[in-house]
C-alpha cells in the first residue's frame, strides 16, 4: 500500500487530533489573551518531585495515546511502532498538533526518544534494539545520560568513572553529575573508562544501565531557580552484564559523540512557538503589556530577537535537510550555538523591557516570572557541550582550521596529569 501524501496525512492527523485533544483558542499563537492562565518561560523546571513526576506521567500518557496510531514515531520504521514516513509528514503533524492543548515537553522525553533511542538503533545489537527502541519511543520507560563528571565536563574524553571486566559482567565505580531526570529514569546511557592504558578517547565503553541496580545512588541537586532537574549519580561496585554494552568495547567515545550529535540537533525547533525558555510571542506580549513598544530602542531590541529566531529557524531547517534523518553532523553545533545565543539574547532584551520588574515581584502578570528564564538560560551554554566546544567543532570540522594544541595527545589516560 502506497504511503499517504503529506496533504492526506495532515488531514488524517488533524481529524485524529480533533477527536483526541482540546483545541487552543484561535488567537493563541498570535496575540493570546494577556493576563489569563499560567505564564511560564522557565528554562528548567522549578517543580516539586511530586509535581514533576505528575507532569512526566501526563506527557507519557499523551505519547502512548499517539503511539496507538504511530504518531509518536512518524519517521521510524514500523518494526519500532512507527509509520516509516518522511520528515515532511512529521513536520505536518507537528504543525497540526501546535493547534491543540497537549502536555509540554520535558527534557526526559527528549533524551529518551530523541537521543538514546536513535543511538541504540545505530549501535545496539538486534536484541538491544528489540528490547529498548520501541519502549523508549513510546516512553513506556524513561532514560537519562550518564556522561559528565566533576572532573570531565566539556572535556568528556577525560572522564574517570571506571568499568572493569569481570567475566561476563562489568563492575562500575565512580560518579556522574548534571544527569537530567535521573531520579525519574528507569535506564541510563553510561560512558565509562574501560581501558586506562589506552589514550583517553580510545579507552571508553558505553553501556545501558538499569537505574535501580544495586550500588547505584541518585542525589538530586537543588537549583537556584527552585527545582531539581539535575542529579549526581554514584556507582559503587555496580554490576551490569556485558549484554548491556552498547557498541564495541573501547568505542564509547564514538557512541557518546553520536548521542551528543542528536542532543545538539535543533532541527525540530525554532518555530517561534512554545519552547524551553519561552518564545518570541511571549517576549512581544510582555513588551506590549508594559506599553514600551513605541520606544525606538526597545523596538530595535525586539527586532534583534525576532531576526535571530528566524535565522535560527531557517538554519535548523537546513540542518534537517542535510542530516536526512541520519546522525546530525557538525551543522548540529551551529544550531545548538544559535539556540543558546538566542536564549541569552532573549534574557538581555527582556531585561531591557522589564527593568526593575525583573527582580521585584510587583504582582503584574508576565513580569517577575521572566527571572526563571534569566537564571536558567546560561545553563544551556554548557549542556551538550559548551559554546566554546561548539565553536571548536565548527572551526575544525567545517572551516578546516587547525586543531587546538593538546598536551595529552598520544598519552595513555592513566599517565595524563589531573
Amino acid at each position: 500500500m502506497a504511503n499517504p501524501s503529506v496533504e492526506e496525512f495532515a488531514a488524517e492527523a488533524a481529524a485524529w487530533l480533533a477527536d483526541n485533544a482540546e483545541p487552543l483558542a484561535a488567537d493563541a499563537h498570535d496575540d493570546p489573551a494577556w493576563g489569563d492562565g499560567e505564564f511560564s518561560v522557565s528554562v528548567f523546571h522549578a517543580l516539586t518531585f511530586e509535581e514533576e513526576r505528575a507532569l512526566l506521567e501526563e506527557i507519557k500518557a499523551w505519547n502512548q495515546k499517539k503511539a496507538q496510531h504511530g504518531y509518536h514515531a512518524i519517521k521510524w520504521a514500523p518494526e519500532f511502532g512507527g509509520l516509516g514516513l518522511s520528515t515532511a509528514h512529521a513536520r505536518a503533524y507537528g504543525l497540526a498538533e501546535r493547534n491543540y492543548a497537549v502536555p509540554p515537553r520535558h527534557e526526559a522525553f527528549g533524551v529518551t526518544t530523541g537521543l538514546i533511542a536513535p543511538t541504540i538503533n545505530l549501535f545496539g545489537t538486534d536484541e538491544q534494539k528489540e528490547q529498548f527502541v520501541g519502549q523508549f519511543l513510546r516512553t513506556d520507560t524513561l532514560c537519562c545520560q550518564l556522561f559528565s563528571e566533576p572532573g570531565a565536563g566539556s572535556d568528556l574524553g577525560a572522564l574517570g568513572c571506571r568499568a572493569e571486566r569481570d567475566g561476563d559482567e562489568w563492575v562500575i565505580n565512580g560518579q556522574k553529575v548534571w544527569s537530567s531526570a535521573a531520579q525519574f529514569s528507569e535506564w541510563g546511557e553510561l560512558i565509562a573508562r574501560s581501558d586506562p592504558d589506552a589514550v583517553k578517547h580510545k579507552g571508553m565503553s558505553a553501556f545501558m544501565v538499569p537505574m535501580d541496580a544495586p550500588g547505584l545512588e541518585v542525589r538530586p541537586i537543588k537549583q537556584m531557580s527552585g527545582g531539581s532537574s539535575f542529579n549526581e549519580v554514584f556507582f559503587t561496585d555496580v554490576r551490569i552484564p556485558d549484554t548491556m554494552r552498547l557498541g564495541p568495547e573501547g568505542e564509547g567515545w564514538k557512541v557518546a559523540l553520536t548521542t551528543l550529535g542528536f542532543e545538539r540537533d535543533h532541527s525540530a525547533s525554532g518555530s517561534g512557538g512554545s519552547s524551553a525558555g519561552g518564545s518570541w510571542n511571549q517576549l512581544l506580549g510582555t513588551a506590549r503589556a508594559l506599553g514600551v513598544t513605541d520606544d525606538p530602542v526597545i523596538r530595535q531590541r525586539l527586532m534583534d530577537a525576532y531576526i535571530h529566531t528566524r535565522i535560527e529557524r531557517y538554519t535548523n531547517r537546513r540542518a534537517a535537510d542535510l542530516a536526512k534523518g541520519g546522525t546530525p553532523g557538525p551543522e548540529g553545533s551551529l544550531g545548538k550555538l544559535l539556540w543558546t545565543e538566542g536564549m541569552n539574547l532573549m534574557s538581555d532584551v527582556v531585561s531591557d523591557v522589564l527593568g526593575p520588574r525583573l527582580i521585584a515581584d510587583t504582582g503584574e502578570y508576565a513580569t517577575w516570572e521572566w527571572g526563571e528564564h534569566v537564571l536558567g538560560a546560561p545553563g544551556y551554554r554548557i549542556a551538550g557541550g559548551s559554546d566554546e566546544v561548539q565553536r571548536n567543532i565548527i572551526g575544525e570540522r567545517v572551516l578546516g582550521l587547525p586543531g587546538e594544541p593538546r598536551v595529552d595527545k598520544g598519552i595513555p589516560w592513566k599517565d595524563v596529569a589531573r
